[in-house]
């Protein structure tokens, strides 16, 4: 259920004139060009704040995150062997910030999706429906293990594949399938019964 739900919105059209343009950049900046890193920093901006959105759930945070996370990738682009993809190697830099960054907060993680508007056009009873669809399943995930809500998000909404996940969160392949096989059966449990209005 929740796998039909998200397919639309998790996969983001990245083709190989993607990839190498900042394959492109990478090397630039490895040479000190300001220009290629400010182009490689608005690419990666939304991704990583979609993606530290829903691992942190802290909005103060993110830009933090970001900033540091591309501080590295300026720094230490030299360091960048091309044995993964450009985007697996900056989305584990960020992972690993985001980790520090969340043992540093003293309080509760929480949720904006109560903010979040219906997307236009809809209904006022579909709108409401889906915000309250949007709401429950954001509820769902928050109360999974950060670390199982990583490989959610990173799954669904970034398309990533278990082997590219486990290269993000340095971890064996199949810690990975145990930490989405546990995410799946927590949310079944927590979703069963509550999403039959959504039908």
């Amino acid at each position: 259920m929740l796998e039909r739900r998200n397919n639309a919105a998790r996969r983001e059209p990245r083709g190989r004139g993607d990839e190498a343009n900042e394959l492109r950049l990478i090397g630039l900046i490895e040479g000190g060009d300001k220009l290629a890193f400010a182009q490689l920093y608005r690419a990666y901006f939304p991704r990583l704040a979609r993606f530290l959105d829903r691992m942190t759930r802290n909005p103060g945070l993110i830009e933090e995150i970001i900033n540091d996370t591309m501080l590295v990738v300026w720094q230490r682009a030299d360091s960048f062997n091309h044995g993964s993809k450009l985007s697996t190697w900056i989305f584990a830099i960020a992972y690993r910030k985001a980790l520090k960054g969340i043992q540093g907060l003293d309080e509760p993680v929480e949720s904006d999706f109560e903010d979040s508007a219906g997307a236009p056009g809809y209904e006022p009873e579909i709108a409401l429906s889906m915000h309250q669809l949007q709401h429950l399943v954001a509820r769902a995930l928050d109360s999974l293990s950060v670390l199982q809500r990583t490989v959610v998000n990173l799954a669904y909404y970034h398309g990533m594949g278990y082997e590219e996940i486990a290269q993000i969160m340095d971890c064996p392949v199949n810690t990975i399938k145990t930490r989405m096989f546990s995410a799946r059966t927590r949310l079944r449990e927590l979703l069963a019964g509550q999403m039959e209005d959504f039908e």
